[in-house]
């Protein structure tokens, strides 16, 4: 397999939430966007968005029922309010038999932290870290991708530079905030992000994990 793909790889099974809306179009292939309600073991929902061609676009792919996915989690730029905002999609390369014994939501990434990780406390006490990794794409290209780290794996994210090559294993999560407007008018917004399980450094292609 072309190790850039082995660098990012994710598997999502749901529930299609609406229609498939038309998104884009590349080299006269059609693109549609769709919301999978995927399952956390708490019995909570993350909505979490789809991209996928025409030509994986069945009729499955329709409001209420159960499909599942094999993919990569891609980034993009786009812009919104005049600023350039980093917009995340599952992008859909393998449309995969459904199987509810099959864990709904796993995902591995390879890629090299682009900003120094912020370590933070919940008002729970929980201890999080706050990582940003580029994860290398076809074409000299690289999916900018943002990473929650939990508990004693924060601590050691914390102290990780700039460069690190690492990986990661965990899940796609989706996020409610409020952001305040220029008007002061506040909105619910919805961020898409990394929750990791198990964090490793990369070091000369063996996995060192952090937590051993």
């Amino acid at each position: 397999m072309n190790t850039v793909f082995q660098n990012n790889s994710v598997r999502l099974a749901g529930m299609v939430r609406g229609e498939p809306t038309f998104s884009h179009e590349v080299y006269g292939e059609k693109f549609y966007e769709v919301t999978l309600a995927v399952k956390r073991l708490s019995g909570m929902e993350d909505l979490l968005p789809i991209s996928i061609s025409e030509h994986l676009l069945t009729d499955d792919f329709r409001d209420g029922n159960m499909v599942s996915v094999a993919g990569q989690f891609r980034s993009y730029n786009k812009e919104v309010d005049h600023k350039s905002k980093l917009v995340l999609i599952v992008f859909v390369r393998e449309v995969l038999e459904y199987d509810e014994t099959v864990n709904p939501n796993t995902l591995e990434l390879t890629g090299y932290i682009c900003k120094p990780p912020v370590y933070r406390t919940t008002p729970f006490n929980r201890e999080i870290c706050d990582v940003l990794i580029a994860v290398n794409r076809q074409f000299n290209k690289s999916d900018y991708i943002p990473l929650i780290v939990w508990g004693r794996n924060a601590r050691f994210a914390e102290e990780l530079p700039v460069g690190e090559h690492i990986n990661v294993v965990g899940r796609v999560q989706s996020r409610n905030y409020q952001k305040k407007l220029p008007d002061d008018t506040v909105v619910t917004r919805t961020a898409y992000e990394v929750s990791v399980s198990k964090i490793s450094v990369v070091d000369d292609g063996e996995l060192v994990n952090l937590s051993s």
